[in-house]
């Protein structure tokens, strides 16, 4: 099942939760905001797959590489 657009983008996580994912060498901080979007670099974001493209510059499951699923999940 597949969210409505209008819905909360980071429903499973709470705001102020704070991911953290090193990428080749730097280390990237995500917050997630009251009203559900995640806070990247001063910038807001709708997903954790937006912010992994943003940091990656390619497509990736953002719970996936920031550590929330494993393979076995099937994302």
């Amino acid at each position: 099942m597949r969210r409505p657009a209008s819905a909360p983008v980071a429903t499973a996580l709470t705001p102020g939760t704070q991911l953290t994912r090193e990428w080749q060498g730097v280390r990237h901080e995500v917050v997630v905001e009251p009203d559900g979007r995640l806070r990247h670099r001063d910038e807001l974001h709708r997903s954790l797959s937006q912010v992994a493209r943003k940091i990656t510059g390619s497509r990736w499951n953002g719970p996936r590489f920031f550590g929330l699923r494993g393979e076995e999940d099937g994302a």
